[in-house]
């Protein structure tokens, strides 16, 4: 966690000094842009902190059922299974990374754990009123029909060729 932290610490510093640079106080005005966006979105990181931890705990408990459902002994179910979890799944990568990293610590495979990240990104649900509103239902429709395949696809190449490597 820390390599990711500097290097995103060190783009947020060359920005601001490229701001500065710029003049016209343009890193003032960042800044308080990015104290305002703070102060509107930590409500709902904490929430979404607060989900991730749980579900680990929770993954924890149940792993005897996460094995059976979502193990390497799943197959295609597990896959499927966890295609539609990752559609499913509310929020950004605070949420869904931290509540993935519980499932493969619980049992999971590698091939759900790819399939699950993959239905999450390709087709997420709670990201289809915004498209639909911003891009109208016909782009919409043509981008989930163009990768709804691609998680259950995704989640059985790395179960295929990957199953070993973890």
């Amino acid at each position: 966690m820390l390599t990711p932290t500097l290097i995103m610490g060190g783009i947020a510093g060359v920005l601001v000094l490229a701001g500065y640079y710029q003049g016209n106080n343009l890193h003032i005005t960042g800044l308080q842009i990015s104290a305002k966006m703070i102060v509107q979105m930590m409500p709902l990181l904490l929430l979404a902190l607060v989900i991730a931890g749980m579900s680990q705990v929770f993954a924890a408990q149940q792993e005897a059922f996460i094995t059976k459902w979502l193990g390497p002994e799943s197959g295609l179910r597990g896959i499927m299974l966890a295609s539609v979890a990752g559609t499913l799944t509310p929020g950004g990568p605070v949420v869904t990374v931290p509540l993935l990293a519980g499932l493969l610590r619980s049992g999971s495979s590698i091939g759900v754990a790819v399939a699950y990240l993959t239905g999450w990104g390709a087709w997420s649900l709670a990201r289809l009123p915004l498209e639909v509103a911003i891009l109208g239902w016909k782009f919409t429709l043509i981008r989930v029909a163009s990768v709804c395949l691609l998680p259950p696809i995704a989640g059985l190449i790395a179960q295929t060729f990957f199953s070993k490597a973890t």
